[in-house]
């Protein structure tokens, strides 16, 4: 689906930036062309200013995005996700990042989250990377102490694992 949408904007570089910012935050489009996060505007020149482009290059991602009945449906209907990452050192959390082989294999979360579970460690908060989205698509778990040795070997014992990270 990215690469789908990042062709329809293959000819502009600029357009491209806005695109992945607007994936990467998950800021929609309003009916007028407004770059919003909810009911919130986020005007244009600090979109541009963001991902270094004229303002114009803003609107004129935003106008296409609408013209497009496909895109359309897609950035009107995108939404954030708060993370607990960000928070996490101040609320004594750890983050565990887990690195994958291929992010397209299916069950991957789930075995990870049955590794914690089986050793009683809860789950405040799973996000995982679309690979779509992102070259080397992660895992992340926020979750409430750290992880012993054990629990880091028997993660990184998992065949579908390069690398695991603690925060």
């Amino acid at each position: 689906m990215f690469e789908d949408i990042m062709r329809k904007f293959e000819g502009s570089p600029g357009q491209q930036a806005v695109i992945r910012l607007l994936l990467e935050r998950g800021f929609s489009v309003n009916d007028e062309g407004r770059v919003v996060s909810g009911d919130i505007e986020i005007p244009n020149t600090q979109v541009a200013q963001e991902v270094g482009v004229d303002r114009r290059v803003v609107d004129s991602t935003t106008d296409a995005i609408l013209a497009d009945r496909e895109l359309r449906r897609i950035f009107q209907n995108i939404s954030q996700i708060p993370s607990l990452m960000d928070l996490a050192p101040v609320l004594d959390l750890t983050v565990v990042t887990i690195a994958v082989h291929d992010a397209d294999e299916p069950g991957l979360v789930a075995e990870v989250t049955g590794v914690l579970a089986a050793h009683d460690i809860s789950i405040r908060q799973t996000i995982s990377e679309d690979p779509e989205f992102t070259d080397e698509a992660k895992l992340y778990l926020v979750v409430d102490d750290e992880l012993p040795g054990e629990v880091v070997t028997t993660l990184m014992a998992l065949p579908f694992v390069r690398s695991v990270e603690l925060s």
